[in-house]
């Protein structure tokens, strides 16, 4: 078994950062649909403002809204209106086709990768 790429969403921009909230990442119910994410699927979050690198896990956005709030103490790495690449992986067997998707400054869908 290798741990290898599930999902990718890329160039999604950080719509709020709320360090009061406890863990986590709200992503857009339609985006996580896109890249098969499950609410409570851990994810690693990269900064391409920042550079900065963490794991947390999934909470379901509002559809369609385009929402990616970074909660809790991760709000400290990644601020509002830094562009992010949020990214999961799965393990297998046998090589595996991950969804990747690029989205726009709305952080609404543009195209597969």
């Amino acid at each position: 078994m290798r741990e290898v790429l599930q999902s990718k969403i890329h160039k999604a921009i950080v719509t709020q950062a709320d360090l009061g909230y406890i863990g986590s990442i709200t992503i857009d119910e339609e985006l996580m649909n896109l890249v098969d994410l499950w609410p409570g699927q851990k994810v690693l979050i990269v900064s391409n403002t920042s550079g900065a690198r963490l794991e947390t896990y999934v909470i379901k956005g509002e559809k369609g809204s385009g929402e990616i709030c970074v909660n809790g103490a991760a709000a400290h790495l990644v601020k509002k209106g830094d562009e992010i690449i949020i990214i999961a992986f799965t393990m297998s067997d046998k090589p595996y086709e991950p969804r990747q998707i690029l989205v726009n400054e709305k952080n609404q869908f543009l195209q597969y990768l």
